[in-house]
């Protein structure tokens, strides 16, 4: 610190060694303060954020920096849907976590979306990967009981008190893809939504609010992105947070097993929008270009918050 030369001798003249000494020890516990009060600061402006600062290393690997237990829910326990598996961070010391629901698509069963749970739950969150009540049901139930298993986490699940109620996202796949976009368009409060390769017959969602990533294929027969995931995107409102992945050399099952870039921009875009981490918007802007796993992607950067 300097002081002014006008100050500085009038300081001379005026105070005592002893005062002067004083204002000296007081200004270096000011000054050791500073970068406490700093990280408090910043602390404060993002409650939510968790975990340490991301790299593309850390966002790619198969595990993140949480170690993550899970338990099995049976479907005779719940109502609403099928049951599943919650999984979750272990540690309790960083205080409570947001929460994703995920559904399976037609025929399928919660071991489709599986590796999804430890994956995304050691980045910070809980999961639950469910079951439907049947195999045949459509989007919209679909929508309905992804909705039913977060009531069932942050109400009466065993990890309930691990979870920020007021921060959950869905995803799934297929026609839980669909479902996860019913389950926006039915509840605007839900801070994110991933369909992976969705199928719906409802092919507009101007309705939906929460910011929305859709990952589409570019083999995919069964949900060809023509009439599926491009349509639902270029529906979504155009002042939305939302973006386009399309996988390249993909099919309609690639989300079904474990996928790098699936997870990369799964996480970013969670983090992002659920935890409101500013850290991950490295990933998701400038959007990402064209490259052996990367068809195409479209969107915007996110909104400032």
């Amino acid at each position: 610190m300097q002081l002014h030369p006008h100050t500085a001798s009038h300081t001379r003249a005026g105070r005592s060694p002893r005062r002067l000494a004083g204002a000296a020890a007081a200004l270096a516990v000011i000054l050791s303060l500073g970068p406490l009060n700093s990280q408090g600061a910043q602390a404060a402006a993002n409650p939510y954020e968790r975990g340490p600062a991301p790299t593309t290393a850390s966002i790619e690997a198969a595990r993140g920096p949480y170690a993550v237990s899970q338990t099995s829910v049976s479907a005779g326990s719940v109502t609403g849907f099928g049951g599943g598996t919650i999984y979750y961070p272990t540690s309790t010391s960083d205080g409570t976590f947001g929460a994703v629901a995920i559904s399976p698509g037609f025929t399928a069963t919660q071991s489709s979306v599986a590796w999804l749970g430890p994956r995304l739950a050691s980045q910070g969150f809980v999961v639950m990967t469910i079951d439907t009540q049947s195999v045949y049901d459509q989007p919209a139930s679909r929508g309905t009981q992804l909705l039913a298993a977060l009531d069932y986490l942050t109400g009466t699940s065993s990890v309930r008190t691990r979870i920020d109620a007021s921060r959950l996202g869905v995803m799934g796949h297929s026609m839980g893809g669909g479902g996860s976009l019913e389950a926006a368009k039915s509840r605007p409060a839900l801070q994110a939504a991933i369909p992976l390769t969705p199928w719906d017959t409802d092919k507009t969602w101007p309705e939906v609010s929460t910011p929305t990533l859709i990952v589409g294929a570019d083999g995919d027969t069964v949900a060809p992105v023509s009439s599926h995931a491009e349509p639902f995107y270029t529906s979504l409102p155009s002042s939305l947070d939302r973006a386009y992945l399309e996988l390249n050399g993909a099919t309609h099952s690639t989300p079904t097993m474990s996928n790098t870039t699936v997870a990369k921009y799964s996480i970013s875009w969670l983090k992002r929008f659920i935890d409101n981490d500013t850290r991950y918007e490295q990933f998701l802007c400038p959007l990402p270009q064209p490259s052996t796993t990367i068809e195409e992607y479209r969107g915007n950067c996110p909104h400032s918050s």
